[in-house]
């Protein structure tokens, strides 16, 4: 591990590079870059359609708990 950081030794300590030309993204222009994005539009909405038809047919009924 050591050896790599000699050769990073002549930039490691220069001041952080500020673009004249393009101004600084805000904070949230930058997280909305890596917020999650549906790659296949319409997923989301099929497994939660379908996580909402398990949960209804997991419940029991009044009637069903009375009986175990």
């Amino acid at each position: 591990m050591t050896e790599n950081k000699d050769e990073y030794d002549d930039i490691i300590n220069l001041p952080h590079h500020v673009s004249a030309r393009h101004p600084q993204m805000s904070m949230l222009a930058r997280a909305a870059q890596f917020a999650p994005f549906a790659a296949v539009s319409g997923h989301g909405d099929a497994t939660r359609d379908a996580e909402l038809a398990h949960t209804v047919e997991d419940e029991l009924t009044f009637e069903d708990e009375e009986e175990i």
